[in-house]
C-alpha cells in the first residue's frame, strides 16, 4: 500500500476496493482513434492527427504514460498492417520504442469492391474465399504478434426484402468463422461483434447478441461475443445482455463509446455515464476477477475533439466510472436485493454513482507515480502542439471517406 493510500481517510473498506480496482483496470485504445477519420460523407483533418503507424504508437504511448492503464493498442489490418505478416517486425520495434503492445487485431471486410453484396456471406464463392483468406491472414498476424484476440465486425447484410437468402448466409458465416477459429492457437479468441444496422438497411447478418452467441457456440470455446455499447436499439438494457453473456461464459469483451441515436462513436460517458457505471457494476457483481478474461476496449473516432485529448478524456472517464462501481459493497447489495428492500438497495447503488471519486482517483495516481490530472498534464506538456508542428504538412491534404 502506497503512502498516499495510507493517508486517506478510513471510510470502511471502500477506498481499498477502489485502489484495488484501479490497479487491475486495463482498457485498450484504438489506433484509428488517433488518425484522421470521418463519416460516410468525408472527414475533417486535424494538424496533430497521426498519419502513420509510427505516429499512432507514439500517441498511444503518451496516453498510457499519462493514465497508466492503456498498455495495448488495437490494430486494423488493412490500415496498420497493409503488408500482413511482413509488418510484424515493424510493430515489434514500435512496441519497444513506445512502451505499448499490439492489442486486438481487427480484420477489414468492408473496403474491397468485391464486398458490395457481402464478404463472408456473399453469394459468390470466390468472394467468400477471399474474405476467409483475409480472416486467416488476420489470425496469422495475431499469432505472430502473440496477441490473444481477433476482433471481428461483419458488415454484411442486404437493403431490400427478398434480394438475399438470410438462411443460406447464416451457413456461409458459420463456415467462415469456424475456419478462422481453427486457425487460432488454443489461447487465442475470436470476438464476434453484432450491430443492428449500417451499412445494411434491411437486414444485417449479425444483428444482435443472440446471433453472435449462436455463431460463437458453433465455433467452440475459442469464440466469444463482443458487446459494442453503441450498437443497440434505443432503450436496450445492455447490462442485462452483459449478465446473460457472463452467465453463459460467452462474454469476450467490450467496445466502449457513447451514442445519442445510433452508432455515434461519441466519447464514452458523454451522453449516459450511468449506463457504463451499470455495466461495470454488473461485471463486479459476478466477482472481483470476473473481468479478468474480458477485454475492455475503446472504439471511437474523434472527428471534432482533438485526438489525443479525447482519448485521455475517455480513459479517465472509464477509470472514474469503474472506481464508482467499485464503491458498491456487493455483499450488502445482495442482502438488500434478496430481502426486496427496494429503496435501500437502489440508494446503495445510487450513492456509489453520485459519489465524486475524482479525489480518490487522483490519490491513486499520485501513489502510482502518474500524473494527478492526465488532461491537465497533457495540455501543460506541449505534446499535442509538438505533434501538430511535426505533422501539419502531412495533414493538409484533401478529404476522403476513410483513414
Amino acid at each position: 500500500m502506497g503512502t498516499e493510500e495510507q493517508n486517506l481517510p478510513a471510510k470502511d473498506a471502500r477506498h481499498s476496493r477502489v485502489f484495488a480496482a484501479l490497479d487491475r483496470f486495463r482498457i485498450e485504445i484504438p489506433s484509428w482513434g488517433f488518425a484522421n477519420t470521418g463519416t460516410r460523407f468525408g472527414k475533417f483533418l486535424q494538424p496533430a492527427a497521426a498519419t502513420s503507424l509510427e505516429e499512432k504508437f507514439a500517441d498511444a504511448g503518451e496516453v498510457n504514460r499519462l493514465t497508466g492503464c492503456t498498455p495495448t493498442v488495437a490494430l486494423h489490418v488493412l490500415w496498420d498492417l497493409p503488408q500482413g505478416e511482413s509488418d510484424v517486425a515493424r510493430v515489434r520495434a514500435l512496441e519497444a520504442e513506445h512502451g505499448v503492445r499490439a492489442g486486438s487485431i481487427n480484420p477489414n471486410l468492408f473496403q474491397e469492391q468485391e464486398y458490395k453484396f457481402g464478404s463472408i456471406a456473399n453469394p459468390a464463392p470466390a468472394v467468400r474465399k477471399k474474405a476467409i483468406g483475409h480472416l486467416l491472414e488476420s489470425a496469422a498476424i495475431a499469432k505472430a504478434l502473440k496477441v490473444r484476440d481477433v476482433s471481428l465486425w461483419v458488415p454484411d447484410g442486404s437493403n431490400y426484402p427478398g434480394t438475399q437468402s438470410v438462411r443460406r448466409r447464416i451457413a456461409w458465416m458459420e463456415e467462415a468463422l469456424l475456419a478462422t477459429c481453427e486457425a487460432l492457437e488454443e489461447t487465442q479468441r475470436l470476438l464476434i461483434e453484432y450491430k443492428p444496422f449500417e451499412p445494411a438497411f434491411y437486414h444485417t447478418d449479425i444483428a444482435d447478441w443472440g446471433m453472435a452467441l449462436h455463431l460463437a457456440r458453433v465455433c467452440g470455446p475459442k469464440a466469444k461475443v463482443l458487446v459494442d455499447t453503441g450498437h443497440h436499439a434505443q432503450a436496450t438494457n445492455i447490462e442485462q445482455i452483459v449478465a446473460w453473456l457472463l452467465h453463459t461464459g460467452s462474454l469476450g469483451g467490450f467496445h466502449f463509446n457513447d451514442r445519442k441515436y445510433a452508432d455515434d462513436d461519441l466519447t464514452l460517458g458523454s451522453i449516459d455515464p450511468y449506463q457504463l457505471f451499470r455495466i461495470f457494476q454488473e461485471m463486479m457483481s459476478a466477482g472481483e476477477n470476473a473481468d479478468a478474461d474480458v477485454a475492455y476496449m475503446i472504439d471511437q473516432s474523434h472527428n471534432m475533439k482533438g485526438k489525443v485529448e479525447a482519448m485521455v478524456q475517455s480513459v479517465v472517464t472509464a477509470q472514474e466510472l469503474y472506481a464508482r462501481a467499485a464503491l458498491i459493497d456487493q455483499k450488502e447489495l445482495a442482502k438488500l436485493q434478496d430481502a426486496c428492500r427496494l429503496v435501500e438497495a437502489e440508494e446503495l447503488f445510487r450513492d456509489a454513482f453520485w459519489t465524486d471519486v475524482r479525489p480518490l482517483v487522483r490519490a491513486w495516481r499520485t501513489a502510482r507515480g502518474l500524473a494527478e490530472d492526465p488532461l491537465s498534464a497533457l495540455r501543460g506538456g506541449g505534446y499535442v502542439e509538438r505533434r501538430a508542428e511535426e505533422r501539419r504538412e502531412r495533414n493538409s491534404g484533401g478529404s476522403s471517406a476513410y483513414a
